[in-house]
Order: C-alpha cells, then structure tokens, then sequence
C-alpha cells in the first residue's frame, strides 16, 4: 500500500508513544491506525496484548480485514472492544465475585445477558399492565414498542453519560416548558425505569445499561480487575474517539497510562452518534493523555471541488445562525463538476424517484461500478424502498439495501416464515388471516401469483374444524386446480406435507423449525426464496433472534406456561426492534447500488464515487424524531443543570445536525452529489426545508464568486 507523507511521519514515531491522531473524514487516519496495529505486530508484539476499542463493533472492521494480508499473523487474536462488550465479559467473569454485592437476588444462579429485542420484551411485561390496568402514557399515541424502546434509552443514557438512573424523571422535567401533562409522562416514566431495574436484579437479567453500570461502579474501581485488564492489556488502539460515550471516555482516560503505547484517532466534524450518547468533547479531551499530536490535513476521498462546495455549505450555515462566513465561496465551476440536479423540478415523488434511477442507470451503463454509487435519505420508509426497488430493477442494476432499525415485521421474508409457523402449531391458537397466509404462499412458492394464491387460500385453509388445517390439492375443486396448475399444486402438497411431518412433536424450537423449512423446502428450486440472497441474509437475523430470544427468556417467567416460540411471534407482531447483527454490517456487495439512510451510511465510513441525495427539501435531513419519553439534549453531560429546552436551542441543533450531517457526506464522496428533489413530498405537503435553501445559497454564491 503506497502511504501519504503524514501517514509515513506518523508510523516514524516510536512504538513506545501515546498519540493523538485528529482529521477529518478521508485524511487517511483509520488507514493509518491499521499500519501502525502491523507496525506492533512486526516488532513481535503479542497479538492478544494489543486492544482496538471503537464505538461499534462494525468500526473494528478494518483492523480485523487489514491482518489478513499477514498470513503470519492470528488476527482473530486481536481484541476488538466496545464498552459494551467489555462490560459484558468482565461481568461475566466476574459474576461470583460481584453478583451478590451488585443485589441481584439469586446471585448463585448465573446472569442472563439480555439483547435489546429480550430487552424490550421485559420491559414489555413491566410496562403493559401499567397502561393497561393504570392509565400510563394514556395521552400519547405512539406504538408501544417506541414506548418500550424510548424508556430504555434512558435507562441507557444513564449508563453511558455517568448519572443515576433515578434522576431521569427529575432532569428530564427539570428542561421542560410545556404543559404540566408531560411533567406526568416523565413520571410514568420513572415508574417504569424503577420497576423494569428491581425486575432485572430479582430475576439476574442484565440489559446494556446494567452491564455498564456494573462494570464501572464496582468491577472498573476494583484494584484486582483493573490490575488484571492493565496486565493482559499492554497497547491500545482507539478509532472513531468522538463518536463514544462520555463513560467510555472516563475509563480510557485512567486505562490510557498503563498502556505501553497508545494510538487514539480523532475524526473533525462528526459526532453521528450523539443521539446514541456520543459524546465530542469528551472525546477530545481526551488529547490530555497524550505527549504527542498529529494533525491529518489532507484529503485523500474528495476532490478540490466537492471541498470547495463543502466550504460553501459551512458558510450558508454560518449566516443562517448569524454568524461571519470564514471560507472562501465555491465557483461556479465547482459547483456544475460536483452538483446535478434536475433540469425541471419534478412535482411529484415517484417522478423523483425515476429521475434517480435514471441518473443511476447511465452511471452504470458509463462504466461506473454499482458498488460506487449509494443512494441515501434522512430516512428509508417501504414506500421509497419499493419505489427505488423497483426502478433499478427494471433497469437491472443490482441493488443492496440497509437499515438497521426497521422492525422484523415489516420484512415480507419474515412474514411468510412466520405466518407458516402459524400453521406449522395450531396449540398457539394464532392462526393468520387468510390474506397474510395467500401472501405467504405468493412468496413462498416460485410462480404462484396472489389471484391465484387467494383462490387456493380459499379452497384449502380451514381453521375451525379440528382436523388439519390445510387441505390437500386434491381438495380444490377441478376448474380451480385448473386455473391454479398443476404444478403449483405439487409444489404446495409438498410444501404442506413437509409441515405436517416435521411438527408432530410439539417440542419443536421454533429457530430449529425456521431453519430446517427454508433450507429443504423453501430455498429449492420451485420455491420463492431459491437463490434470494437478501432473503437469506434476514431469515439468518430471524433464526439468530429467535435464538437469543429462547436462551434469555422462560426462568423469569416460567411460572407463566407459555411457549416460547407463540410469545416470541407476538413480541414481533408487537414492532419490537432487531437486534444489531453484525453481519448486516459487513456484508456490504461491492457490486451492488448501495441505498440506506444518511446516518447509517456515515457509521459504515466507506467513501465512494457517487451520492444521491433524496429528496433534500425534506426537514427530517435535520430535525429530531419525536421522542415525547426521551430527551438526548438534556440527558448529556454537557446539559447544565438549570437550563430549558426552548424553541431557540431546538433551532440551533437543527442547524449543528445538518451541518455535520452534510459535511460528513461530502467528506465521503469522491466526484459528484446528485440532488434529488421534488415539489411535493411522498404525503403530498411541499418541500421547503433547511437543506434546500443552504444548498441555494451555495449555487447563488458560487454564481458570485464568477464575477
């Protein structure tokens, strides 16, 4: 790999220093940090003595994939730690030691670590008697899975920021201006906070927060296991400094000195994570710990243009939050090389939408490479996926799609799976409507459209007689079967009879049942999953899911009887979250268009040739999800005490979101921003948002700057 002359300076350092690396996105740091990990490996440092730590576990990627060029070297030895996974291991290493005096009420048993789809589940059960016997959140109407979801941030937000999960309630209203109803929320809140943690420590569950919170208060002070983590642990790695919580960044600052070497990377301009608790300027600070600095200035991603149309957007955002411009304007010049918008403005959404498939196909049909082109939105509702879906199918453009926080329940894979399930146990008496049952069969089996998939539905779903539910072919009366086709029908009796076989014994795990019907029927030939490798990749979180679910859950409840596999289904009907696989992270095709939303594209920090930015009149490119349980302002360590949340500083975050959203794009793109827009969004309301009126201001600009 040919290295830039700051990248050489900095692995010139001896190995026996503490650094820290700060620049922006595509100045090579990360790069950088990868040489340095071969440069200790080389002067035959043990492999299990060197830590990366990183936010997101995804973030250590490179690290791993970049030891795979030394055939010499394990690097699955390497360590590569989150706060959260550290917590994890030493609470349950430590478990005898600390589980009596951290309360837990059966501190003989072993923990049971919780993800956040078992998370969410118990706190389900804390929660839904509470609003269905006591009135709870009764003004609001949000799901309640956003319900579940937004009272354990805050409990993670405690964990991570450093302050007592019994304060939530009280620095929450403490911020608020409104009407008293809400002061009620918060308490509402606080109820189910207390109760959810007194449940956890009765029946030895750990969510995130309580993993974090044992780990820093007793485990992190303890003399033996921090002389164990200082001993084992001997150089230190940390990537993506600013985008971790302020906790993590109070264990580092003491851990750093131990370290015989330390290399902490500081990315300029970003922070994506802040509404997960990242926290800027503790991660800065943290320069303190360090004799030595070097400072990345250049740029090896973006092109001077799309840095010049950077400048300008930096200026627009000064002048709308009253301050003095400090860049120069782009030019013209710059901004036809890196802009392309419209030539007319399109009206309506899927007129936009086409517009973007259109651009992306005579990319492709130029030469581009599809895995150099990503598609991003402030958000990725089904609608705007199926749109975009669909127009690059027709063109026959691959396509890789991503987002991480859409529910289980909304994948149409997951839906045929379990709805079969359904069928699959009749004792869970949760038999499927017969619509959602002719989807599943639409999508099961290859060729089977829904007319016909209703007439079959029709003629062999019976649920009320006690026999079996689903009726043979033969059982179709003939000028059906005929419209349906024979082939069809061969296809669905062995569909059905492989179900009838394989479930007489109702003890059955239901990931085991999953997994055994798509790999030997539904993923043959005949069959609608063959050869769907998105398909499959979503099945596998399911099966993964489903697996967790049954090991964290049953001892707690078991008093209750009820099957797991019934109440799992439930849970997912319910919306709860999947969990964050890690493979949905790294199984990123380099030959496919990559469409995600814009945050979740940032985190990725994988540069490419071409963006698309859709509809950029949008406001949610930079205004807040309503979290009417939650505040990620004013539950930071940089919130003082006495202040309110105002209209004003909600203005102002807006702008710091946006300026830092579209910067951390521009900094991953390397030739030209397609700007997609429409008059009227995807609900019929016009497009008038901030985004629009800054990226005006730089074409007015540069229009100037010519002249």
């Amino acid at each position: 790999m040919q290295l830039t002359a700051e990248q050489e300076k900095l692995l010139d350092h001896p190995i026996h220093s503490r650094i820290f690396l700060h620049g922006q996105a595509g100045s090579g740091k990360t790069t950088a940090g990868t040489q340095w990990l071969k440069k200790l490996l080389k002067e035959n440092i043990s492999a299990h003595e060197i830590v990366v730590f990183v936010p997101q576990r995804s973030l250590g990627q490179p690290y791993q994939d970049s030891l795979r060029e030394m055939d010499e070297i394990a690097h699955s030895l390497i360590n590569v730690l989150t706060l959260g996974s550290l917590a994890r291991r030493m609470v349950d290493l430590y478990w005898p030691m600390i589980s009596h005096q951290a309360g837990f009420g059966m501190p003989l048993r072993p923990p049971q670590f919780l993800t956040m789809e078992t998370a969410q589940y118990y706190m389900a059960h804390i929660v839904r008697p509470l609003i269905e016997e006591e009135g709870f959140f009764s003004s609001l109407t949000i799901n309640r899975n956003r319900i579940y979801s937004q009272i354990l941030d805050n409990l993670n937000k405690s964990a991570i920021i450093g302050f007592p999960y019994q304060e939530i309630s009280g620095r929450l209203k403490s911020a608020w201006v409104g009407d008293i109803e809400q002061m009620h929320i918060y308490d509402n809140v606080q109820s189910c906070v207390n109760n959810f943690r007194h449940f956890c420590l009765e029946n030895n569950l750990l969510d995130f927060s309580l993993q974090v919170e044992i780990f820093t208060k007793v485990l992190w002070p303890d003399p033996l296991v921090r002389d164990s983590l200082t001993r084992h642990y001997r150089h230190l790695i940390v990537d993506n400094l600013e985008e971790d919580t302020p906790v993590a960044h109070d264990i580092l600052r003491e851990w750093i000195p131990s370290f015989d070497s330390s290399l902490l990377i500081f990315d300029e301009d970003a922070g994506y994570r802040f509404f997960l608790g990242a926290d800027v300027a503790s991660g800065y600070a943290l320069r303190q710990t360090c004799e030595k600095r070097v400072h990345f200035e250049s740029n090896l991603v973006s092109n001077p243009a799309i840095s010049h149309i950077k400048q300008g957007v930096q200026n627009a955002v000064s002048r709308l939050t009253g301050g003095t411009p400090q860049h120069p304007e782009p030019t013209q010049e710059d901004v036809l090389s890196t802009l392309m918008i419209p030539e007319t403005r399109p009206k309506f959404f899927p007129a936009m939408v086409e517009w973007v498939a259109d651009q992306t196909r005579n990319l492709v049909e130029s030469g581009v490479t599809p895995g150099e082109i990503v598609i991003l939105a402030p958000f990725m509702p089904d609608v705007l996926k199926f749109a975009l879906s669909t127009q690059l199918g027709e063109h026959g453009i691959p396509y890789q799609t991503h987002r991480p926080s859409r529910p289980l329940r909304d994948e149409p894979a997951t839906q045929t799976l379990l709805t079969l399930a359904k069928i699959a146990f009749p004792s869970w008496d949760i038999f499927p409507k017969p619509i959602n049952l002719s989807l599943a069969f639409t999508l099961a089996i290859d060729g089977l459209d829904l007319v016909r998939s209703q007439l079959l539905t029709a003629a062999v779903y019976q649920t009320g007689s006690n026999g079996e539910i689903l009726q043979p072919f033969e059982h179709v009366p003939g000028e059906i079967r005929e419209r349906i086709t024979y082939r069809i029908g061969e296809r669905y009796d062995h569909l059905r009879d492989w179900i009838i076989e394989n479930t007489q014994e109702e003890e059955l795990h239901l990931d085991f049942f999953l997994n055994r019907i798509f790999g030997e029927i539904l993923a043959q030939p005949g069959y609608g999953f063959h050869q769907d490798m998105e398909s499959g990749n979503v099945i596998a979180t399911l099966i993964e899911s489903i697996q967790k679910f049954r090991w964290a859950v049953g001892n707690p409840l078991s008093a209750y009887q009820f099957s797991i596999g019934k109440e799992y289904i439930q849970m997912v009907e319910d919306g709860v979250i999947a969990a964050q696989y890690i493979h949905t992270w790294e199984d990123r095709d380099p030959d496919a268009v990559y469409i995600s939303p814009a945050y979740t594209y940032l985190i990725k920090n994988q540069p490419v040739d071409f963006q698309f930015w859709l509809d950029i009149g949008s406001p949610s490119w930079y205004q807040r999800l309503d979290q009417p349980l939650t505040q990620p302002y004013v539950l930071s360590r940089n919130w003082e005490k006495d202040e309110v949340w105002t209209a004003e500083k909600e203005i102002n975050a807006a702008n710091q979101s946006l300026q830092r959203l579209s910067i951390g794009l521009l900094n991953r793109c390397r030739k030209k921003v397609f700007l997609a827009l429409s008059e009227l969004d995807v609900r019929g309301y016009e497009n008038r948002g901030l985004l629009i009126r800054i990226l005006q201001q730089v074409l007015q600009k540069s229009q100037g700057a010519n002249q």
